[in-house]
């Protein structure tokens, strides 16, 4: 062994000191430092990456569902009511929950997220109030009036569930344990205080012809039991959702002069609607134009509802769907049009406001931006899943539930399209691919606001500007050109940090903003539109309905996108580097003829590396760009990059389109 070694050693000695004699120029020019600068090392850059999750048979390699992939699921029906009088919601909620898991189940947990409005809540002391007012406040929460278990054993009868309650969650103790492939009904009576003006996510406000109820997270639902964790129990303290998807009836029961939007498609429209209400309807179904069911004049119209005194029950359902909320009120226009989905397929349009915010520069044309964008997601990346798509103008603006979003009322014009993409967006990310939203909420708002992107560079060829000139940016101009400044805070979180633990200063610029750019660059500078859109569309596509981790995304990706990402996924997502690349000592190959061509040092002072184009700018007024791939800098810090030219050189430009979060763009250009 040692006589082995001590022969690769000469040999070693030899072809070195043979390189040192073919090349003394380089090396006096470029000392070996290990491809290392002072704030650049090749090895950091491009080590192995190791993924969150390792893959299992229910999580493949390639970033799909793996062939023994499960989930459970929870069929819901509610019976809610609404008392004005007193701003009750009173609510008798059937859940039929199903365990697909390989393991028995001891134990049940709920979400009871109504709870993050008692005084003694978690999310009291997390926000510091940040997110709820004083008068939305209030010491009841949720009240159990009673809790009831009934097994799938034939001729069962309901018996008394034993239960505690740990802030925005409850957790049942089942008698027996529940068996892979077995159901059990879980009956719920309880009541809790509509809170006011943006509760959270549930609340209650008033506008001139009366009050707008927005019901949000308003019913105990199954937390996920999954293969990674088990019971994923995190509690309520602001960021969304993590549920099972179900079939969901609702059953609403307001007084008979107000209007209700909710989840899914209106099952009894003849009972709550007028005759001449369900022909407007109708007709919606069939037009590409907005059409009224409910004009302004006929708000203040008692012909508009079928009866003026007593109650009516409005009926919902929706399939295999996560959630469902509605949204109550005497004051609601309502209008509609048909979407065009592929394959022949249509589905509903609609939008719900007040006369505050009627008008074609206010909700009037609401409806035309909902159509356009549910188009264009539905061509781009995954058919809109849902009978309908409802926007309703209340007091929880800004806020999206499957098939039904929360927007402001006095939002306008340019806003409201803005503000409508981007939460009928969230059908796609999380309400179809169901992400973790309370650990990568990044997974949810920025893959969202990047398919936003490209709609509003859609809608009427772009009238409103693409968001590229910096509209989904904190403070616009270039959006890389504010990544850079954002990944240059040295108190800025990592992308892949618990969406909980990310301050509110850091959340749009780094769960929404520099998430959307990371899918971005991986679009227009690192795979290129054909592999990233075919790689995508197959991540929505096998994640459609199904609860996929950070691990699976980037495993999809790179396996049907061609592409060995590590140095990305490393330095955009686990880690918040910065970028500096620098162009200096541009020079011809023979100064005393351009003709014979030149080169320019390019040096990488940032650890985050990307694709980079760099541009050759002529004295005759030409130009040439030459893009540098990221395997430029996976053994050097140092590039001595040959420049193909003929002709005199004015300067070169690194990156001049600021397509890339360049953080010192002092250096990115040399003159010869």
């Amino acid at each position: 062994m040692k006589r082995a070694l001590k022969a690769a050693a000469a040999v070693l000695v030899l072809v070195t000191a043979a390189t040192a004699q073919q090349q003394p120029e380089r090396r006096a020019q470029a000392p070996d430092t290990g491809g290392r600068s002072a704030t650049y090392n090749p090895l950091k850059t491009f080590a192995p990456y190791n993924m969150p999750q390792q893959p299992n048979a229910y999580r493949g390699g390639d970033g799909s569902p793996g062939p023994l992939y499960w989930q459970n699921s929870a069929d819901y029906e509610m019976h809610a009511s609404i008392d004005p009088a007193t701003k009750t919601l009173t609510n008798t909620e059937t859940i039929t929950y199903t365990n697909n898991s390989p393991a028995a189940l001891n134990s049940l947990w709920l979400q009871v997220e109504q709870n993050t409005y008692r005084t003694d809540a978690r999310s009291r002391a997390f926000s510091g109030g940040s997110r709820q007012r004083a008068e939305n406040l209030n010491t009841e929460g949720t009240v159990f009036e009673s809790l009831d278990l009934v097994s799938n054993t034939k001729g069962a009868r309901p018996v008394k569930a034993e239960y505690v309650i740990s802030d925005t969650r409850a957790r049942i103790a089942l008698p027996t344990p529940l068996p892979h492939g077995a159901s059990i009904k879980i009956l719920i009576k309880y009541h809790y205080t509509v809170t006011g003006p943006w509760g959270g996510r549930t609340s209650v406000g008033d506008v001139k012809d009366g009050p707008i109820y927005d019901i949000a997270q308003w019913y105990p639902r199954m937390a996920v039991y999954d293969d990674l964790r088990g019971w994923d129990t995190q509690p309520f303290l602001g960021n969304e959702f993590y549920t099972e998807f179900g079939n969901y009836d609702l059953f609403i029961t307001v007084p008979a002069g107000y209007m209700v939007a909710g989840t899914g498609a209106l099952v009894n429209g003849a009972e709550v609607l007028t005759k001449t209400q369900q022909d407007r309807l109708k007709q919606a179904a069939a037009s590409d134009r907005t059409v009224f069911i409910r004009t302004l004049d006929e708000v203040h119209d008692p012909a508009s509802r079928p009866k003026q005194d007593g109650v009516l029950t409005w009926h919902y359902h929706m399939d295999h769907t996560r959630d469902a909320v509605f949204s109550a009120s005497p004051s609601f226009i309502w209008d509609a049009a048909k979407m065009n989905l592929p394959g022949g397929k249509t589905a509903l349009a609609e939008s719900f406001y007040p006369a505050e915010a009627a008008g074609d520069e206010g909700w009037g044309r609401c409806t035309e931006y909902l159509k356009d964008a549910v188009e264009h997601f539905s061509q781009d990346w995954y058919p809109y899943p849902y009978p309908a798509g409802i926007n309703v103008a209340g007091f929880s603006s800004g806020m999206e539930y499957p098939g039904l979003v929360f927007d402001g009322i006095k939002t306008k014009t340019k806003d409201l399209f803005v503000v409508t993409a981007h939460e009928i967006g969230h059908t796609w990310f999380p309400m179809t691919v169901q992400s973790n939203e309370r650990r990568d909420a990044w997974m949810d708002e920025g893959f969202n606001t990047f398919i936003d992107i490209y709609e509003s560079d859609q809608f009427k060829n772009g009238v409103w500007g693409p968001k590229r000139d910096g509209e989904y940016a904190p403070g616009g101009g270039y959006p890389a050109d504010e990544i850079a400044r954002v990944i240059a805070d040295p108190e800025a979180p990592p992308i892949l940090m618990r969406a909980d633990a990310i301050r509110e200063k850091y959340r749009h610029p780094i769960t929404y903003f520099k998430s959307a750019e990371g899918l971005y660059i991986l679009r227009e500078e690192i795979l290129g539109h054909e592999r990233f859109d075919r790689a995508f569309r197959k991540y929505i596509r096998d994640w459609a309905f199904k609860h996929p981790t950070p691990s699976d995304f980037f495993r999809e990706m790179e396996s049907e996108g061609g592409e060995d990402l590590s140095y990305f996924w490393r330095g955009w997502y686990e880690n918040n580097w910065t970028l500096d690349m620098a162009a200096k000592d541009v020079k011809y190959n023979d100064p005393a003829d351009p003709s014979k061509g030149a080169h320019v040092t390019i040096e990488q002072n940032g650890q985050l590396v990307l694709p980079a184009w760099v541009q050759v700018k002529f004295e005759d007024g030409t130009d040439l760009k030459i893009k540098l791939p990221a395997e430029t800098w996976m053994q050097k810090a140092i590039y001595n990059m040959p420049l193909p030219t003929t002709k005199k050189i004015a300067e070169v430009v690194i990156d001049p389109d600021h397509r890339i979060p360049d953080g010192n763009r002092a250096n990115n250009t040399a003159k010869p």
